[in-house]
């Protein structure tokens, strides 16, 4: 039986990268990411409320879709919000009301760091126990709805991209629609004779992720400003979404649009740069924008370069102007189909 690479000691890790860098022209680094990020989901999703775990956002258009040529750092996962309203909600039942929805939110975020701190970290920290395994974990962010996971990297890249997995953990969503999908280290197409970690999880479509992308981004282009730093990597995701085969099929039909307008308008209400509620349908009545301009512009392409210097896009992706000329093209499109 193959021996696991967590299992390697380090000299043997960094040679396992170099070689693997080599032959794939991945930037080592990344390849020693990736195999920590599907650790993490392996662990998570074989557990016993894995099944009300959805993997979602750009990590999983990549590891799953494979429809993305990025490396997507950070992990998005939605916790069934039925799991944590308990007796406050009914199964498939949504908040009926904006006053609703709020209570939802409050309960939700009362709730989720606890159920973090005595599930999903136990779970973990045990999980590298058992493996031998050395890293920290930790609980983040304002809503502290994230799990740090930092660990010692055998090899470093420019710092774009830190040692650590950003497990960001949701719950005001069912994570529908969904689907099983296998996910694998990117390092065991190159590397043979090492185990490395995989899992089967319940990937949140690709479609609905798109209209969560779409919809960010003309909340952002509304707002005329950032809200944090490292947002460009969502344009090149619509961009590559938007010519997939897939999603050219699903893109007249107004179906998940509809589910992500309802859903963000009942319980991510936001203002535009002049104070006024921003209406999410209008991004299904012509009126969606995905261009900025001015100042939130430079912003992005600052940190597009950025991106590309690290060795994030995987591949020679196109320069910053022609991507957003390619996402002007979607926004015409889209506009013209359901306009």
């Amino acid at each position: 039986m193959p021996e696991g690479y967590f299992q390697l000691s380090p000299g043997d890790k960094r040679d396992l990268l170099e070689t693997a860098a080599e032959r794939s022209g991945r930037p080592p680094h990344l390849l020693e990411k990736d195999v920590w990020v599907v650790w993490a989901l392996s662990v998570l999703f074989n557990s016993e409320w894995g099944p009300s775990l959805t993997f979602k956002g750009g990590t999983s258009l990549s590891k799953a879709y494979k429809a993305i040529e990025r490396f997507s750092e950070d992990v998005d996962l939605s916790y069934d919000i039925h799991c944590l309203m308990g007796e406050g909600a009914q199964p498939d039942k949504m908040p009926r009301s904006a006053s609703q929805a709020k209570k939802w939110t409050k309960a939700v975020r009362e709730r989720l760091p606890p159920w973090l701190l005595a599930k999903a970290l136990p779970l973990l920290s045990q999980a590298m126990s058992k493996e031998g395994m050395t890293a920290e974990l930790s609980l983040v962010g304002a809503q502290k709805d994230t799990l740090l996971l930092s660990y010692a990297p055998m090899k470093a890249g420019s710092g774009y991209v830190a040692p650590q997995v950003r497990l960001e953990f949701g719950a005001r969503a069912t994570g529908e629609p969904r689907e099983a999908i296998f996910v694998a280290c990117d390092l065991a197409a190159w590397v043979s004779g090492v185990a490395f970690p995989e899992a089967t999880v319940q990937v949140m479509k690709m479609e609905r992720t798109f209209w969560e992308k779409a919809t960010a981004a003309h909340v952002f282009c509304l707002q005329n400003r950032l809200k944090g730093e490292r947002f460009s990597r969502h344009w090149h995701d619509l961009a590559r979404l938007a010519n997939s085969a897939r999603m050219q099929a699903a893109l007249p039909a107004r179906e998940c649009g509809e589910r992500v307008v309802a859903h963000k308008s009942m319980f991510f209400a936001e203002k535009d740069v002049h104070g006024a509620p921003i209406n999410y349908a209008e991004c299904l009545q012509g009126k969606l924008r995905l261009v900025p301009t001015g100042a939130p512009y430079e912003a992005l392409a600052e940190d597009y370069e950025k991106m590309a210097e690290d060795g994030i896009l995987l591949h020679n992706a196109e320069d910053f102007r022609t991507l957003m000329g390619a996402c002007a093209d979607i926004e015409w499109r889209i506009n013209q189909a359901l306009g």
